[in-house]
């Protein structure tokens, strides 16, 4: 395992961390983590070098932070990095963020926050930040000791990202970076931004969701035919850890199998060859005439207020994409029951307004259901 010194501290945490959002659950698409199996994912985590583990206050039907300070009780305080964040659509006043920055110290029982961060700033959060004195707030926090380093994770525009970092003296910053949104979603520009003011990148999605993790049979070709014995995750992985500015890289790990292959990658980490670049270059080219929709599964979209499964739906479709086999929609989605299909769709728009990818989330759905009439007539 590589580790990267913080802005030449003795701060070194594991290149690669480990994402507590999409943890082993008891239930297929369920909120409610299976202790025993995620458990065992962060011991072997902790074995295989891995130092740092990402949680947030909402993660696993907002569970996740309470899972996580049981895993990590019985290892030494020093020996690993937390972070969490602030929700900040929860909070108006001081008392609010006293209460649930106290609250996310019990949950992960703990007296600090290595890495603490407002979570999911966009504009209109920006704006919020500034009305609220969160970080004045979390600056005191940190004055007490009970924050190591603060920073934000970030959901909007490149101009956006340059207002938030000039506006106060962060120390570092999240940024969803992989090799499709470096140009879909502007993230090269993100990523230079924080090179500019000097704030270490810590990765968020670098396999979008699983996304990455198989693409359409053209463009895996390429890049099985570069390397035979990396699976297709790796490249993503080893992509975003090839940038000289990123500290840390998640993922949001659910198997054994995954953390074996994420591990295998950063162990010992090697950094993409020029050749090696433009084949990725190549497949992503060619993946991209799939046009699959972006959804990342973050399941910031649920609960639906009519029930409709709205990353299940979307993970069914980008597989008949990837395949160019929309025609086998019904058959990809045949475990999402009737209720919650795109036909139980209201258009509502409250999924769209707090999607990460600003998914037209109920257009989609109107397409999706036009897709199931048409298969349906056949």
């Amino acid at each position: 395992m590589e580790y990267r010194s913080y802005r030449d501290t003795d701060c070194r945490p594991s290149l690669l961390g480990l994402g507590c959002m999409r943890l082993p659950t008891l239930e297929p698409g369920g909120t409610a983590i299976d202790y025993a199996r995620a458990g065992a994912l962060v011991d072997e985590a902790v074995r295989g070098g891995i130092t740092y583990f990402d949680v947030a206050y909402p993660y696993h039907g907002g569970g996740a932070e309470k899972f996580i300070g049981a895993a990590l009780e019985k290892y030494p305080r020093e020996s690993f990095y937390l972070a969490t964040k602030m929700p900040l659509w929860k909070l108006e006043t001081q008392e609010d963020m006293e209460q649930v920055f106290n609250e996310q110290l019990a949950n992960c029982r703990v007296d600090y926050f290595d890495f603490y961060l407002c979570h999911a700033v966009d504009a209109e959060r920006f704006e919020k930040i500034r009305r609220i004195g969160a970080f004045e707030f979390l600056a005191r926090k940190k004055a007490e000791g009970k924050i190591r380093r603060l920073g934000f994770s970030f959901h909007d525009k490149p101009a956006v990202l340059r207002a938030i970092c000039a506006a106060y003296p962060w120390d570092f910053a999240q940024l969803q970076l992989n090799y499709l949104d470096w140009t879909v979603q502007r993230a090269r520009e993100q990523y230079e931004i924080l090179q500019e003011y000097g704030l270490p990148c810590i990765v968020m999605e670098p396999v979008r969701g699983g996304a990455l993790a198989s693409l359409c049979p053209e463009a895996e070709a390429v890049l099985k035919a570069k390397a035979p014995g990396r699976s297709i995750a790796s490249w993503a992985i080893r992509f975003a850890a090839s940038l000289p500015g990123v500290l840390v890289v998640l993922s949001g790990m659910s198997s054994e199998e995954q953390l074996a292959d994420n591990l295998a990658a950063m162990s010992p980490f090697q950094p993409l060859t020029k050749s090696e670049q433009n084949a990725l270059t190549r497949a992503v080219r060619i993946d991209r005439r799939a046009q699959r929709i972006p959804c990342t599964g973050c399941r910031y979209c649920m609960p639906c207020p009519f029930g409709v499964d709205i990353p299940g739906l979307f993970k069914a479709y980008n597989r008949c994409a990837a395949a160019k086999s929309t025609g086998r929609f019904l058959k990809e989605s045949g475990d999402i029951p009737a209720a919650a299909r795109p036909a139980a769709c209201r258009a509502c728009g409250k999924c769209a307004r707090v999607c990460p990818q600003h998914i037209g989330i109920p257009e989609e759905m109107a397409k999706l259901r036009a897709l199931e009439e048409k298969l349906r007539e056949k």
